[in-house]
């Protein structure tokens, strides 16, 4: 069973969304921030995201879970070769200001560090730990999740690494290749079937038809692939990209992502990639969306509140003309942080008083 809950008073489960945000605490900045990852880097950058937000020196704790503790979590104990707590241990003290855990695998790990360094550390979970609500000090879900609760907060957005800041120094520099794209410039961000989204032939032809002729317009195509994007649907956009006003990358040589994010006018993102759209509607710069066979109540729901946020539109019927719209950039990350400094300082207050009662 999980611990019980340490929170503090008057908690909002519901963030406001902010354009502007406060100064890191000085209270905070330089101090450690473990980050156990399961190694999926979608994992570790929504992590990361919130930890460079609070000013926190991060440390990543990579664990593994095999054969029946992998199958028990996130309810099962830590392994016994972890040796966790014990001197010459990856997870022995000090301990650090404050722990971040997302995946399940990782959770096992979050509970016993908050068995052992009670309140001398903040935990965090981000997205649902299905441990219920009381096995962190705090946990981040995204709106369109439906669990809540008085330590639950939640964003329209997911939060990453694209910081306002880092978004602006990306924009200073124009990379040559880019810069001779005519406008506007589209970067395409392919994802790839999942759990919700098929990718059928028919899908692959539209995408195809659709990218073509944005290319036929005349807009400069910025074209990147992920992990999950099938062989045969990266060779066909290849393909596209020959003999027209497109970059693609291959996956060879620096990742050219960052730069196509800063520097599109405008994005077409497929709807299976959460992360990719919550990156893109950082910039503030307008979202065309292409929806593969399939789908979920719950991808519904994100994709229904970006829409009325005004972030995102269906792609543009075939011929018509790209539309220019703006709408309030989103910032999960440093929502959360400001949450997340809010809640640890009211702690911090009441610490006295909550050791003496035993809470």
């Amino acid at each position: 069973m999980c611990e019980r809950s340490r929170q503090g008073l008057g908690e909002r489960p519901k963030l406001a969304r902010m354009t502007v945000f406060p100064p890191q605490s000085t209270r905070l900045a330089g101090q450690t921030a473990w980050i156990f990852s399961d190694g999926k880097a979608g994992h570790e950058s929504q992590c990361l995201g919130v930890v460079e937000a609070l000013g926190l020196v991060p440390e990543i704790k990579p664990v593994r879970l095999t054969g029946l503790h992998r199958w028990m979590a996130p309810w099962g104990p830590v392994p016994e070769r972890a040796a966790f707590g014990k001197p010459g241990s990856r997870f022995a003290p000090p301990w650090p200001a404050f722990a971040f855990a997302t995946g399940r695998t990782t959770i096992p790990y979050l509970r016993a560090l908050r068995r052992q360094a009670g309140f001398a550390t903040y935990t965090v979970i981000l997205m649902d730990p299905h441990a219920g609500t009381q096995c962190a000090d705090l946990i981040w879900v995204p709106e369109h999740d439906q669990l809540r609760g008085a330590n639950v907060i939640h964003t329209l957005a997911a939060p990453h690494r694209f910081s306002a800041r880092r978004i602006a120094a990306l924009r200073a520099k124009l990379p040559p290749d880019i810069a001779a794209l005519p406008p506007p410039r589209v970067a395409c961000l392919i994802g790839g079937p999942n759990g919700d989204y098929r990718f059928t032939d028919d899908d692959q032809r539209k995408l195809e038809e659709v990218l073509e002729a944005l290319a036929d317009m005349g807009a400069g195509l910025m074209i990147t692939t992920s992990r999950r994007t099938p062989q045969r649907l990266a060779s066909s956009l290849k393909r596209v990209a020959r003999g027209r006003n497109v970059l693609f990358w291959d996956g060879t040589g620096q990742n050219p992502y960052p730069d196509f994010l800063a520097h599109a006018d405008r994005f077409l993102i497929t709807a299976d990639s959460v992360s990719m759209v919550c990156e893109a509607a950082a910039t503030g710069r307008p979202i065309y969306l292409f929806t593969p066979t399939g789908g979920s109540a719950k991808f519904r729901r994100f994709h229904a509140a970006l829409a009325a946020h005004g972030a995102t539109r269906p792609v543009p019927a075939q011929g018509a003309p790209l539309e220019n719209w703006t709408y309030t950039p989103l910032y999960a990350a440093e929502e959360i942080a400001a949450e997340i400094t809010r809640r640890w300082q009211r702690r911090a207050e009441l610490l006295p008083s909550l050791v003496q009662t035993g809470r």
